[in-house]
């Protein structure tokens, strides 16, 4: 996603979103809790405790249970949450003290009811409006990382078998060592990896900043260089211990570039570039290259978001070939040097190459593909629901034809609504083609002024964020 550096600054900030998450969701989009219901009955009346069990691996937030009864229970006053009745139906919700309900804990709830004639039990627990019906999801898939190749239109692994990257994107990388304040955005320890891993994600995307990984003098010492790219390296050794492929990927880059659609006026490598520059983005991947030649569980994703489209007649000619691109101010490296540099480097790594419109147009990705020596290409799209190709038709016309030919991965999808229905129809989109795809992004970031896909990095989502571990919790 771009982002410019002031918006990038407030996106960083860490923000509370304030409602209702979704229980943590097993693999049928149930949630996995259960509900134990018992009563002490005196004839005319009775009190019902209720316990909500979390069997999931991610906090249920904002609890709101609901039930109903059979007969004519009517309710006379609760406790350890605000309970209400209408009719039948039957309401709790947690309190501020007890709204969460931790993996593997529970809370417990009480009323006291009248009633005359039977006292069935009810049967109709619902936690959020999902059922909670005690089914616990599956654990996430375990083993090694897949070491990828291409194979047709798709990944395969070591062993021939189709693999397709479900995942997430991992900001913070590519602006916080810039910005002097670190190298990551919040924790990337082994709790935030098996966070992630506990939403059925099998991929994580890592932004990258050219000057961090190359120490250039714009970069405080402490957060470039060799300190920079071993915090890349472990960071991307813990995915692979918990069997998450890597895609890391060239974010920021050097070059300075005022015109049409610029992200900053700076030469250094402080926001998004139309493409990256030819002074220092050979020698970046020649050097990433070197760092992950052998892992093939690494993928290399070449440039965030091309856009010399905005600068220059000769978008294409300009995205493949490089050199002087008429608006572009610096010199500039196309994607086949960047291949080059790659190749040169010894690395066999999957190369995923976008396109333009800030990777959201793929119309002539197919004329326009570099050449690889080792046949291993992958076409690399955005999509959100703010750009020009956002609609079935558009990705029928435009994207289909490449996801037959090349394997596809979505890099990055969201909305800007803090909702998740453009992402629902898209998702179901990449799968009838048999796309990969990683939602943005992994930072809790307020999601209503960009795609943040959780609260916490206990994995806690934002309403965004609901929809996607959801569809993830599928696979």
């Amino acid at each position: 996603m771009r982002l410019g550096t002031t918006a990038t600054t407030l996106l960083a900030a860490t923000f509370a979103l304030v409602g209702i998450s979704a229980p943590t969701a097993g693999a049928d989009g149930t949630p996995a809790c259960k509900v134990d219901y018992t009563v002490n009955d005196w004839g005319a009346g009775f009190t019902a405790s209720v316990t909500i069990g979390n069997l999931g691996g991610s906090p249920i937030n904002g609890w709101r249970l609901t039930y109903s009864y059979a007969g004519n229970q009517t309710l006379q006053q609760g406790w350890n949450g605000t309970w209400s009745q209408s009719g039948q139906a039957v309401t709790v919700a947690g309190l501020p003290w007890n709204a969460t309900v931790p993996p593997s804990g529970s809370v417990t709830t009480g009323a006291n009811f009248a009633y005359s004639g039977s006292n069935a039990e009810p049967t109709d627990f619902a936690v959020n409006g999902s059922p909670c019906n005690g089914t616990a999801p599956p654990p996430p898939p375990d083993g090694p990382a897949p070491a990828l190749q291409v194979s047709g239109n798709h990944f395969v692994d070591a062993d021939g078998k189709t693999v397709t990257l479900h995942g997430v994107n991992r900001s913070g990388a590519e602006f916080a060592c810039v910005q002097g304040n670190g190298i990551f955005d919040g924790p990337v320890d082994a709790a935030s990896v098996a966070a992630i891993k506990s939403w059925h994600a099998n991929a994580v995307r890592v932004p990258l900043n050219e000057d961090c990984w190359l120490a250039l003098s714009d970069v405080k010492p402490q957060y470039a260089g060799a300190t920079y790219q071993k915090a890349i390296k472990d960071y991307v050794n813990l995915l692979h211990q918990n069997g998450l492929a890597a895609i890391v990927e060239l974010h920021w880059t050097h070059g300075q570039y005022t015109g049409n659609s610029a992200g900053c006026s700076d030469v250094n490598a402080t926001c998004q570039k139309p493409m990256p520059d030819a002074q220092y983005a050979p020698t970046f991947w020649s050097q990433v290259a070197t760092a992950f030649k052998g892992d093939d569980s690494t993928v290399f994703d070449l440039f965030n978001e091309p856009y010399p489209d905005r600068a220059t007649a000769n978008g294409w000619t300009c995205l493949r070939d490089g050199g002087t691109c008429p608006g572009i101010t610096y010199s500039v490296a196309g994607t086949q040097s960047l291949v080059n540099a790659v190749r040169a480097a010894g690395a066999d790594n999957v190369i995923m190459v976008g396109g333009l419109a800030y990777t959201n147009d793929l119309s002539q990705w197919l004329t326009y593909a570099p050449t690889d020596p080792r046949h291993n290409l992958a076409a690399s799209w955005h999509s959100y629901n703010f750009n020009t190709c956002s609609s079935s038709s558009c990705w029928d016309s435009q994207i289909a034809p490449v996801a037959a030919q090349v394997p596809l991965v979505a890099g990055e999808i969201g909305e800007n609504d803090c909702g998740h229905s453009y992402v629902d129809g898209l998702m179901s989109w990449l799968d009838r083609h048999a796309a990969s795809y990683l939602a943005w992004t992994w930072n809790t970031w307020d999601c209503s002024t960009g795609p943040a896909l959780i609260t916490s990095y206990d994995g806690t989502p934002t309403a965004f964020g609901a929809g996607i571990r959801a569809h993830f919790a599928s696979f």
